[in-house]
């Protein structure tokens, strides 16, 4: 037994559940607990991984619970299976510690936040874990700008990477909840947390301009499908990167990989919103999945002065490492070094794992800043579908009041 006992099950076996869950506890943190189950539904997968865990099926999950006796659940599994298992946890009177995003919908949310103890379920947003952006948060507690007005944030989310995302399960709307909340609601966590606030209303545009039947990059459907995938300049990228996502390869999650120019494509590729927060502040944000290289520009303007900094990798990138530079009203700019970028997730991933296992992941989101992540991501998406404003707190219960 571990020196802390802790006890965990892992729930869906997935690429970030093997690198941010099981391979450190079964590692580094062994110490600092047991993973005594892991529940999915691709009992090869968990033996291929490791053949000395306990499997369950989805279907068995209260036999689980009496044969593992975990006290904590992580849910990794596709986005579309966080609800059923955070409830299935909740019930149980298990500690849940969930990978973003919380859930898909805004019902699904509430539906936790109604169900749940306070602090029993928490959200593994890692982006607040970044050196760069813990330092901003610092700075922002600090007063170093004053009350702020404005957030500007644009993201850019490189071909090959941005591409990866419509070959999977991602590019249906009800499996992920469209990109505005699989992948935006990270960056909707991080600018709360740096607010310390939560959306009021947004309004949003968006379109699919790069994936799907109608992209300009498509061969033509006229074409051998080997010809076209010859032709296709993200194939041409991924074979330049040896790029094969051998991970997602016959998972029951997954199924066969599947080609970017399909038509059952129903999210959007770009898009961009406008939110304002309860405190006054607005955010103006936009991302697209198909840039010449990965990564951000941000401005923060405040009362008293602007933070600025960026952030690029990739092939077409410019510099790394780039300060986080605070420009007072009526001082001096000031370049702030940053260190610490050197692993996942913008040097994230480490920080986030050790506070996880060494710190009971205190730090982490809880579910109340987590559902405000998914509404917001869930009204960038309806906005954009209908071209009308959304009141985010509307798409919540009162439950969420418990924020």
């Amino acid at each position: 037994m571990s020196g802390n006992g802790r006890r965990y099950a892992l729930s869906g076996m997935s690429a970030r559940a093997m690198s941010v869950f099981a391979r450190p506890l079964l590692g580094p943190y062994a110490d600092h607990g047991d993973l005594v189950a892991v529940v999915d539904p691709d009992r090869d997968r968990v033996a291929e991984f490791d053949d000395r865990l306990a499997w369950y099926a989805p279907g068995d999950f209260d036999r689980m619970v009496a044969d593992a006796r975990p006290d904590t659940l992580l849910v990794a599994g596709p986005d579309h299976t966080h609800a059923e298992a955070i409830m299935a946890g909740v019930r149980h009177g298990l500690r849940v510690i969930c990978e973003k995003p919380m859930v898909t919908t805004a019902a699904d949310a509430a539906r936790v936040l109604a169900q749940a103890a306070p602090g029993q379920v928490r959200v593994a947003h890692n982006l607040r874990y970044a050196p760069r952006h813990r330092l901003i948060k610092r700075l922002l507690d600090e007063g170093a700008i004053g009350r702020v007005l404005g957030v500007e944030l644009v993201w850019n989310v490189e071909t090959l990477h941005g591409a990866s995302y419509f070959r999977r399960w991602n590019r249906r709307a009800e499996l992920s909840g469209g990109l505005q909340v699989h992948k935006s609601c990270h960056h909707f966590d991080l600018v709360g947390w740096w607010l310390g606030d939560v959306p009021r209303q947004v309004f949003a545009s968006g379109s699919r301009a790069y994936f799907g039947a109608d992209s300009p990059h498509n061969p033509g459907a006229a074409l051998p499908v080997s010809a076209q995938r010859d032709r296709c300049p993200y194939g041409r990228r991924w074979q330049e990167e040896g790029a094969e996502l051998p991970e997602l390869r016959g998972h029951q999650y997954d199924g066969p990989e599947r080609y970017i120019y399909d038509a059952e494509i129903d999210i959007e590729d770009n898009y961009a919103a406008l939110v304002r927060y309860r405190g006054g502040a607005h955010l103006s944000y936009s991302i697209q999945f198909s840039a010449p290289w990965e990564g951000y520009r941000l401005g923060i303007n405040g009362t008293h002065g602007r933070i600025e900094t960026s952030l690029e990798y990739g092939r077409q990138s410019g510099p790394e490492g780039l300060p986080v530079v605070l420009y007072p009203m009526f001082g001096e700019r000031r370049d702030i070094e940053v260190d610490g970028e050197d692993g996942g997730h913008l040097g994230a991933d480490g920080p986030l794992v050790r506070e996880l296992f060494t710190e009971d992941g205190a730090g982490l989101a809880d579910a109340a800043e987590a559902a405000w992540a998914v509404a917001l991501g869930e009204g960038v998406r309806r906005s954009s579908l209908t071209g009308a404003a959304v009141d985010v707190e509307a798409l919540l219960t009162t439950a969420c009041d418990a924020k």
